[in-house]
């Protein structure tokens, strides 16, 4: 087969090597190849397959909405599908997220709410508030505004010409923290690195924008909810918007609904996108507050209307996927059937004193391991080593989709997993390291290469 695509975040010379897999159809947790065989998504293809591939509800959801209407303008019109979906989740939302802005994927999400924040400053009389800063180690998509306020270099250094200035402020590290605390029971003694930066720029800032809780693409770092309730007082203190990117950790991915429901927080926008149609079909909603949306409600020659639009924005079917997957979370209880606990114990069991694991940490279905050259200090392997990447290629022949973040294998699959599928995927998560760390004592990946 002739290769005419280019695939995202990839070195498309690697595949020489390894060539891409045909995937012909995927059913609960697995994709299959053309040739049958098996390969257990624990990764939720991209963290946005929420509850299993082909779930019959949501096929049938979406079908009857393509039987009535595939897509209209959502200019001048509405629809039925999206009007619901609004209103099941402002029953779920933290209270006061109630004004829905659709758009059609995460980037645009978190762009809507940098320019609504920019606009509602300047619109309430405060121009000089045009600043943004952000968690060192945030990722919030690719477009220029998500990508400057991003704060990981991989993705962003290439481009620093074309970026607007952020301010940066560096974040909770729980594994190797620098005032020797455990997050479980700090009080969030790094919050000062914040305060610092909000003195100095505070007052000429727009928003704050964080992941909650979790920092996905940083490695899948968690920190204390501590944290998150002590940032939301320094914007309230210098009228600094928070913008919560929940693209990755909504949905019930850290346990609960949302994730700043851990700080019992309410953000000024907060950003929806992947597990928002069950991974269906592409769709993103910011979300916000009565406050900020009258800041834009007037007279249509006062010139405030906000002045952003989305080909698919609204998308009826999409919508239609959102509604089926609320429904089935109320009917379902899928939050309270997650096998969280099952999937941390058995990654602990199997993998807990590997001299190369420096720490296996969770929230909810997602569970990290860091893989370190030394556990005892926690020093890392060399980036160019790409432990990572041989671990991922050694478990993808057996059957386990991993897509490590540079040396840190994850799980983060459908919140349907079952425990026998949980024992399958650890099992072969386990053999899959072990046999990478005798190829490396053994030199065989060296020879190969050579």
């Amino acid at each position: 087969m002739k290769d005419y695509i280019w695939h995202p975040c990839t070195q498309m010379k690697d595949h020489e090597t390894f060539p891409p897999i045909v995937a012909e159809r995927a059913k609960g947790i697995y994709i299959y190849d053309e040739a049958g065989k098996a390969y257990m998504d624990v990764i939720s293809s991209w963290w946005c397959n929420l509850l299993g591939h082909g779930n019959p509800r949501i096929n049938r959801a979406v079908e009857r909405q393509l039987e009535k209407m595939e897509h209209v303008i959502f200019a001048g019109f509405t629809h039925r599908p999206a009007e619901e979906l609004c209103e099941r989740l402002a029953a779920v939302l933290p209270a006061g997220l109630e004004k829905f802005y659709f758009v059609d994927n995460g980037s645009s999400a978190v762009e809507v709410a940098m320019k609504m924040s920019f606009q509602y400053h300047h619109q309430k009389g405060k121009p000089e508030k045009q600043k943004f800063m952000a968690l060192a180690g945030g990722y919030h998509g690719e477009t220029l505004g998500a990508l400057a306020a991003g704060g990981m270099d991989q993705y962003s250094q290439m481009f620093r010409p074309l970026l607007a200035e952020a301010v940066h402020v560096k974040g909770p590290d729980c594994y190797r923290c620098p005032y020797g605390n455990q997050r479980e029971t700090c009080q969030a003694e790094c919050i000062e690195k914040a305060e610092k930066a909000f003195a100095e720029h505070g007052r000429q800032a727009t928003a704050f924008l964080l992941e909650p809780v979790l920092q996905g693409a940083a490695g899948m770092r968690i920190y204390s909810p501590i944290y998150l309730k002590k940032i939301r007082k320094l914007c309230d203190r210098y009228e600094v918007n928070l913008i919560a990117d929940e693209i990755a950790a909504g949905f019930g991915r850290t346990g609960k609904m949302f994730a700043c429901e851990h700080a019992g927080i309410t953000p000024d926008f907060m950003c929806l996108s992947k597990g928002l149609t069950g991974g269906y079909l592409p769709m993103a909603i910011t979300v916000t507050t009565k406050r900020i949306y009258d800041a834009f409600y007037a007279d249509y020659s006062d010139g405030k209307a906000f002045l952003h639009s989305t080909t698919y924005g609204g998308h009826p079917m999409a919508c239609a996927a959102g509604v089926e997957v609320l429904k089935l979370f109320e009917e379902e209880q899928i939050l309270e059937r997650m096998e969280s606990d099952y999937l941390n114990r058995a990654l602990r069991q199997a993998l807990e004193g590997h001299p190369n694991i420096g720490e296996i940490r969770s929230i909810g279905l997602i569970n990290a391991i860091e893989l370190v050259e030394e556990g005892e200090t926690g020093r890392p392997f060399a980036p160019e080593q790409r432990i990572g990447w041989k671990i991922a290629r050694e478990a993808i022949s057996r059957g386990l989709l991993l897509r490590p973040i540079g040396n840190i294998p994850y799980f983060n699959p459908p919140l349907t997993m079952t425990r026998e599928e949980i024992d399958r995927a650890v099992e072969i998560c386990k053999l899959s390291i072990e046999t990478v760390q005798h190829k490396e004592k053994t030199g065989n990946y060296k020879r190969k290469n050579q």
